[in-house]
């Protein structure tokens, strides 16, 4: 028996029916589809959730010191402030996700970046979500205005700061940061060497 290629393929299998179970005027909506195995049309069809979502960008901030710029953002979800990095969706039809990455690092950071360098794309969670991330690594740094933007919800009750790339690795590697996106963000950047 052969290995298959080292690739992701694109594959629909068949689905025999769907229907949403959640279609709230927030972010995501939830997708009930039973689908079939390609090729057992006998086989009774099955269900799987699929969390619609319209994904995402993430951006690691460099400065010319080598520190990263970080936000501790409350995440209702898993019920902790989250040490996370500038991140946005990409919600607005058309926008590619590097104009989604430069939009969320003036709002959320007040930054504008001279250099931009796509680290790599990610499926969070592919067993029900959709969401795919886009990573990027911002260089060339300086403040910027923040223009008409105004945070609400836990955006208004985050902070940021600036954190040493040393100290962010040594601290995802204990085990002390767990958010997926900085993770992610953070060790593709290093592997590639486009960091320290």
């Amino acid at each position: 028996m052969s290995t298959p290629e080292l690739a992701d393929v694109p594959e629909e299998w068949p689905v025999a029916d769907s229907g949403y179970a959640y279609e709230g005027g927030w972010v995501v909506k939830l997708r009930d589809d039973r689908i079939r195995r390609p090729g057992h049309p006998e086989e009774e069809p099955f269900s799987r959730l699929v969390l619609e979502h319209p994904g995402a960008a993430v951006i690691l901030a460099v400065d010319d010191r080598e520190r990263a710029f970080c936000l501790w953002q409350y995440r209702h979800a898993v019920g902790r402030t989250l040490v996370q990095l500038p991140a946005g969706l990409c919600d607005v039809d058309g926008e590619e996700p590097l104009e989604v990455a430069r939009r969320e690092l003036v709002e959320e950071a007040g930054l504008a970046a001279t250099d931009w360098t796509h680290l790599v794309s990610t499926y969070s969670s592919p067993g029900i979500s959709q969401e795919v991330g886009h990573y990027f690594l911002a260089r060339g740094l300086s403040p910027v205005d923040r223009g008409d933007f105004e945070p609400e919800h836990e955006e208004a009750e985050m902070q940021t700061g600036w954190v040493p790339l040393d100290e962010l690795r040594d601290a995802v590697l204990a085990g002390r940061l767990q958010d997926a996106h900085l993770v992610i963000a953070l060790l593709t950047a290093q592997a590639r060497g486009l960091v320290g």
